[in-house]
């Protein structure tokens, strides 16, 4: 199991239950900080000494006080902690609800857990841990569901693209000139409206206020 954690959680009281659920996995060399710069100090100095943390734990959002900070949330500590050490692991512990958060969590900042808080969330952070030791990504119970059913459809920007103009209110037919404008391809509407029958038919939705309401839910758009 792993040996040094670092936990990122400004409220103390979660930050102790982190701390017993730890160990509780007979962890028992973890330091907690309330702060994103102080937790990211503390990383860049146990680098140096060549003596890293191996799993960063932190919350998404932070609480802002009178102590003015240059890494104001999760996902700022995270991009600067992998641009430190990559090899570093990260458990995202947030109450994110938006699969599409979630998503990119994984993709684009190279996650390797995420618990959201709530019922049972000691108990699926031990399991993450226990996962991630052994090099596989975990995502708790309560929204894996909802993310697998994300995952039967890839959006590309270009997806993102069409349901955006269309959450703005601007008609489909009306697409084609605006994504010649802009430089979008394809932007026939025949190639538009093909499109889109395959984004609603592979996510099993009727019609494209579902396809917007869905995506909104995700936090795509």
């Amino acid at each position: 199991m792993f040996h040094k954690i670092i936990i990122a959680e400004d409220y103390q009281s979660t930050n102790l239950s982190i701390q017993k659920a730890l160990s509780d996995l007979q962890i028992h060399q973890t330091q907690y900080t309330t702060y994103c710069d102080e937790a990211y100090k503390k990383i860049y100095e146990a680098i140096a000494a060549k003596q890293p943390y191996e799993v960063l734990v932190t919350d998404l959002s932070f609480d802002e006080d009178e102590n003015i900070q240059n890494l104001k949330s999760g996902f700022e500590l995270i991009k600067a902690v992998k641009r430190l050490r990559p090899e570093t692991k990260i458990v995202v512990f947030s109450a994110e609800k938006k699969d599409g958060i979630i998503h990119n969590l994984f993709q684009e900042y190279g996650i390797n857990a995420f618990v959201h808080k709530g019922r049972n969330d000691m108990n699926e952070l031990k399991i993450a841990f226990e996962k991630i030791y052994l090099d596989e990504n975990y995502i708790s119970s309560e929204t894996r569901n909802s993310f697998q059913k994300m995952n039967s459809y890839e959006f590309s920007k270009y997806d993102i693209a069409l349901v955006e103009h269309l959450s703005q209110g601007i008609l489909q037919k009306d697409l084609p000139a605006i994504f010649v404008k802009k430089n979008l391809k394809p932007n026939s509407l025949s190639s538009i409206e093909k499109r889109l029958n395959i984004i609603r038919h592979s996510l099993k939705l009727s019609n494209n206020e579902q396809l917007i309401s869905f995506c909104k839910d995700l936090g795509i758009i």
